[in-house]
């Protein structure tokens, strides 16, 4: 008896191993890709239009579309990440993205890194090595049908129709009246779809886990299910998080729909696969603690971020012109 649970307990920690891994780098390529498109949108931009004003000449550079092609390794790679960790581990580990976003753009864009950034990153370190310390493990799940049952319980069902009352609010009422001037508007819709998405991509993975390691889920329709989902709400969030960024400083929208997000992802992975079932009380504040110091790191880091300058354009171009002859 002791053996077979030992024998488990080896399986759930080398599958939160390869998670953590998994989710480092994951966050490793998506953070460098975000400096490699900059600089492909960067080559464009000298020799026609910039994205920001409608251009579309990054498609034809080379470096652009390595920018992407990381991107979507990095992305992959954190999807394959929730196969095999609770999401209380792997989504906040996506805070690491931004360190080595910041670290590269310091020597690759000469974009400076304060020293108050240098704490920033010091405190997503630190605030990452305590939540995967104290990272609950997963419990073990043989089909989707055992996914469907827990997404079917009440507790869950009953967020998931609180949250898509919430996002249906917002999306019909708040959006148009207030989505120009509220930053909370678009980043709330982003942040209640996110959490559902996580939940079923991560459905998704299980299942494709299952079947790669013989026991095949293709025929069950639940698996087709959480796909459905999975899509529709990729779209509507990738849609609001575009509004966000177009219409709001990036400085402000990313640690606002990071600290949202992961917040609302963790919470909805504690109902849906009661991650926290089975631990300590101090190992839950750990985790706690240990998430309010990377939101705090991302706070502080994305503070210190100096404002891309805007580009010179239309009358802006005009009048450069005109200021330089005179």
């Amino acid at each position: 008896m002791e053996t077979s649970s030992e024998n488990e307990n080896s399986i759930l920690y080398a599958n939160n191993l390869k998670g953590f891994i998994l989710a480092v780098t994951s966050s490793a390529f998506i953070g460098s890709s975000f400096i490699i498109k900059k600089k492909g949108l960067k080559r464009a931009g000298v020799s026609g239009a910039r994205a920001s004003v409608g251009g579309y000449g990054y498609l034809l550079e080379p470096l652009w579309w390595i920018g992407m092609i990381t991107m979507i390794v990095g992305e992959i790679a954190n999807f394959v990440a929730y196969m095999f960790a609770p999401a209380v581990l792997v989504t906040p580990l996506g805070a690491l993205s931004i360190i080595v976003s910041a670290v590269l753009a310091h020597f690759l864009l000469q974009e400076k890194l304060q020293k108050m950034g240098l704490l920033g990153c010091v405190l997503c370190i630190v605030g990452s090595t305590i939540i995967v310390l104290h990272a609950p493990d997963e419990h073990p799940l043989n089909s989707v049908d055992e996914i469907w049952d827990l997404a079917i319980q009440p507790a869950f069902l009953l967020y998931t129709v609180a949250a898509i009352a919430t996002v249906l609010v917002l999306m019909l009422h708040c959006a148009p009246r207030y989505g120009q001037t509220n930053i909370m508007i678009y980043i709330g819709i982003c942040s209640v779809i996110g959490s559902l998405t996580v939940m079923s991509v991560k459905a998704i993975g299980i299942a494709i886990k299952l079947t790669v390691e013989g026991i095949s889920q293709v025929a069950y329709f639940q698996t087709w299910i959480f796909a459905m989902i999975a899509v529709t709400c990729i779209i509507t969030q990738l849609n609001y998080l575009n509004k966000a960024l177009d219409t709001f400083n990036t400085a402000l929208v990313s640690p606002i729909y990071y600290a949202m997000f992961t917040s609302l992802t963790i919470f909805a992975s504690a109902i849906m696969f009661k991650d926290y079932a089975g631990q300590s009380a101090s190992n839950i504040a750990s985790e706690l603690c240990g998430f309010i110091t990377v939101l705090s790191g991302t706070a502080v880091l994305h503070s210190t971020r100096e404002p891309d300058p805007p580009p010179i354009t239309g009358t802006c171009l005009h009048a450069y012109k005109w200021s330089t002859l005179a």
